[in-house]
């Protein structure tokens, strides 16, 4: 043990010395760092934001997010260029993976893509599926498909920088909002059907919770009337069952989508009774594509026309009547739906 004191001695002093010099160290940083930290207290503009004066009320920033969300870029020529490829690479290739679509109706688009007075076209199809923006942007035919605007849910697609600019760059996506459409976007979308862009509003506000539609709302109507551009309905069948809302991951199917003959806002027309007619061009469509045109034209006229947004009851009764609706056409046929029996216990 005596031999052993003085080695041990020795080591306690060293490690003595390096904590002591640790110490010194620490204590340098803190000393730089609070020089530091004292310059930006004393510092003023353009270190730090100019002070403002007592009684001056500074307004708020602009929010960048949403509907505020500046697309503006998605319309430039390189942006164009880029979505060019983009569309036609990716986005058709996985459209016809997952969707296999079948579009008809462009035989009646004929006439309007011949006339010079008309500049941009609102396309107004229903939505039950993320599917059917890419959908519409490979199906809708030229000369629109090349100037397409595509209304999307500014709360979902522009909640974050990155996700809008991907929106925007790949399919030209506008931030809309869901239930009104806010006085800016409105502004900003009649002024891009001046300049002769088409646009693809889903008067529904959001994707289909059941499978059945919802009641329209009045956004397309109501554009239609202020720039006098025609309004398109669009029906897009099959896509609910390919990746609809509450689905983790799409599944493979066939889609059918259907355009419209082009519709005009009359001389006495008000939004609502616009609206009403542009429900029913697409209800008449839907019935086209579960039956076919003369079936569809007849049932019309006598007034037996499927609703959009089905049956009155709900629960199993609502999804009961789904199942035998669909059944009346290919779509019935495509989806192959397990039938269930309600569960009454």
């Amino acid at each position: 043990m005596a031999n052993n004191y003085p080695a041990f001695k020795s080591r306690s002093a060293a490690a003595r010395r390096v904590l002591q010099r640790g110490a010194r160290g620490i204590a340098g940083v803190e000393k730089v760092a609070s020089k530091g930290v004292a310059f930006w207290r004393r510092a003023g503009f353009p270190f730090r934001a100019p002070s403002v004066p007592r009684g001056v009320s500074v307004p708020p920033k602009e929010p960048h997010l949403g509907a505020y969300f500046d697309t503006s870029f998605a319309r430039k020529p390189a942006a164009r260029a880029v979505r060019r490829i983009l569309v036609a690479g990716p986005v058709t290739g996985m459209v016809k993976f997952l969707a296999r679509p079948k579009v008809e109706g462009i035989d009646r688009l004929s006439d309007l893509a011949k006339r010079t007075d008309v500049g941009g076209v609102i396309f107004a199809p229903n939505h039950h599926s993320h599917i059917d923006t890419p959908l519409m942007t490979t199906a809708v035919p030229s000369p629109w498909n090349d100037r397409l605007v595509v209304a999307a849910a500014a709360d979902y697609f522009f909640d974050k920088r990155t996700k809008g600019t991907i929106a925007a760059l790949a399919l030209n996506a506008f931030p809309i909002d869901r239930e009104t459409t806010s006085r800016k976007s409105s502004d900003e979308l009649r002024a891009l059907l001046a300049r002769d862009w088409s646009v693809v509003i889903y008067p529904e506000g959001g994707r289909s919770p059941d499978g059945w539609g919802q009641d329209f709302k009045a956004g397309a109507a109501y554009l239609s009337i202020k720039t006098g551009s025609p309004v398109v309905p669009v029906f897009i069948d099959g896509t609910g069952s390919i990746f609809g809302k509450g689905m983790k991951r799409p599944r493979r199917g066939h889609v059918r989508v259907i355009f419209g003959a082009p519709l005009f806002p009359e001389e006495n027309d008000n939004t609502r009774r616009f609206n009403e007619r542009i429900e029913k061009a697409v209800t008449l469509l839907g019935d086209e594509s579960l039956t076919d045109f003369w079936t569809s034209r007849q049932r019309a006229a006598a007034g037996r026309s499927t609703a959009l947004t089905g049956p009155e009851y709900s629960g199993w009764r609502r999804q009961w009547s789904l199942y035998e609706h669909r059944k009346l056409g290919a779509a019935g046929q495509r989806r192959r739906q397990k039938r269930r029996w309600p569960n009454l216990g």
